[in-house]
């Protein structure tokens, strides 16, 4: 036997989720605590790379090529 839901339920527990959501979306509280969970995730990130950067020895041919690129805009490089 499978059980069914009444139309009238679903409609009911949609609406109540759509308040939640919009309520969230544009209530006082819709940024709260967003802050600080993206900053970790963006320094974790940044982390990876450096340390993937570090892992590669990429760090010397960066610098390398940022220097070339800067010499070449203010005309130190012939």
């Amino acid at each position: 036997m499978v059980a069914k839901m009444s139309t009238h339920g679903v409609k009911r527990g949609l609406g109540a989720w759509r308040r939640t959501v919009v309520s969230r979306m544009r209530g006082s509280e819709r940024d709260r605590g967003a802050g600080f969970v993206e900053y970790a995730g963006l320094m974790i990130l940044i982390a990876g790379i450096f340390t993937l950067i570090d892992q590669l020895g990429l760090d010397g041919l960066i610098s390398g090529a940022i220097g070339d690129a800067v010499d070449r805009v203010i005309g130190g490089g012939g």
